[in-house]
């Protein structure tokens, strides 16, 4: 059972110990269930199970004893301290899937019909743009785009299109680090009676809790930040309702084939231990990076919430507790610049994704937004230079030094 006695002061004791399971043979670590499927002692405890009259696990398409503690983890950070309207603790149910891009498939496909439209902000992930316009669009859903960090945009947007039925924003965005305001367009979706889901990767429950401000979802890949460690792919899909997170969406889950399975999340379960120390560091580093990068030459351009002149400044000290650990930057050079610049590198990483503990580079226009045309990129803000960091938590001496030695080529 889980300890929910013990009054936590912070969320390190939380995720080693909001989850401590009993585990058979007194295990001290969560096991990893390598099963398939469980048995049942006779037809009638079968029967019990299959129509929910008794608990107990089926098949690991549907649950596994190794899920549940990181999914009881997950949402107690996401609602850590938080109130709900009522006047009692909020509450949150964490279903596990096998990656981000299947949380948030399970996400629309669970709340949206043929005929109904989704808003969401101009600056996305490529996957989940190309998501929207590809999969969405093709079953009839149709996908808006506006800029949703102007709240007058936002509700002319919502007025022109009666059959908007959920929001879904990015915040900070991939890979322009745009932020919106996550109060500001929850009222307005509440105004409208609109759903609203966040995708709270970049931050992570320890800079910002969406639903403090009165959200309906949450999604992460916990691939990224969570895990910590690029061990692992997955992703978690959170609601505050609980019935419809027990019923339609845990429905969804398990016919659209999107589960985990149990060396990833018990390797979640390991990353997320870590999670504030790493985050300390992943952020003291990032805000040193973008300092060094607003002053030198080569760099045209520093997207980084933590800098007085990023437009995005005021809101992101709104709703974050520390700008976070994820910049872009544009060279002067562009193209040429750009790719230049990453085969320099010698000790940061090339490579896509984000939140490893080593630090990660990349150029969005040749890899994660590279289905996207290039007319929607630069409209978005990724241009043909633009590079995307997820600062590591190295020492951060030697991180400025390689950044340094590639920036005199670029």
């Amino acid at each position: 059972m889980s300890n929910t006695k013990f009054n936590y002061s912070g969320i390190s004791s939380l995720t080693l110990h909001a989850a401590q399971h009993y585990f058979p043979n007194s295990a001290h670590l969560t096991p990893i269930y390598a099963t398939s499927t469980f048995t049942f002692d006779n037809a009638d405890e079968g029967m019990r199970r299959f129509s929910g009259e008794e608990e107990g696990y089926i098949y690991s398409r549907w649950e596994n004893p190794t899920f549940k503690p990181a999914e009881e983890i997950i949402a107690a950070l996401e609602t850590f301290k938080l109130i709900h309207e009522n006047g009692n603790e909020l509450k949150a149910k964490a279903i596990l899937h096998s990656s981000g891009m299947a949380a948030l498939s399970n996400l629309f496909q669970s709340n949206l019909k043929t005929g109904d439209a989704v808003l969401s902000h101009f600056s996305l992930y490529g996957g989940t743009h190309e998501y929207l316009h590809k999969i969405l669009a093709q079953n009839g859903i149709t996908p808006i785009i506006a800029d949703l960090r102007d709240i007058n945009i936002a509700e002319d947007t919502i007025k022109r299109n009666k059959n908007l039925r959920i929001i879904h924003i990015e915040t900070p965005a991939n890979p322009t680090i745009q932020c919106v305001d996550i109060e500001a367009i929850t009222k307005l979706a509440k105004q409208y009676g609109l759903l609203i889901s966040v995708d709270n990767t970049f931050a992570t429950p320890y800079l910002q809790q969406p639903f403090k401000y009165g959200v309906d979802f949450i999604i992460h890949s916990t691939t990224k930040f969570l895990n910590g460690h690029g061990t692992s792919i997955g992703g978690v899909l959170l609601g505050r309702d609980i019935e419809f997170m027990k019923t339609k969406a845990t429905k969804w889950h398990r016919l659209l084939g999107g589960n985990t399975n149990a060396f990833d999340a018990f390797l979640l379960i390991n990353g997320l231990k870590t999670l504030e120390l790493r985050m300390q560091k992943h952020c003291s580093n990032a805000a040193a990076v973008a300092v060094f990068l607003q002053k030198h030459n080569a760099v045209a351009q520093v997207n980084y919430n933590g800098l007085e002149s990023h437009p995005d400044y005021a809101v992101a000290k709104k709703q974050m507790k520390h700008p976070g650990a994820m910049l872009s930057f544009e060279l002067k050079g562009g193209l040429i610049a750009g790719k230049t610049f990453i085969n320099k590198l010698e000790m940061c990483t090339r490579a896509v994704s984000l939140g490893t503990a080593d630090t990660l580079v990349s150029h969005p226009a040749s890899m994660s937004h590279y289905g996207v045309s290039q007319e929607e990129r630069l409209q978005f803000g990724i241009t043909d230079g633009l590079i995307r960091m997820s600062v590591g938590i190295e020492n951060i001496e030697d991180i400025l030094a390689d950044l340094d030695n590639a920036l005199l080529s670029a």
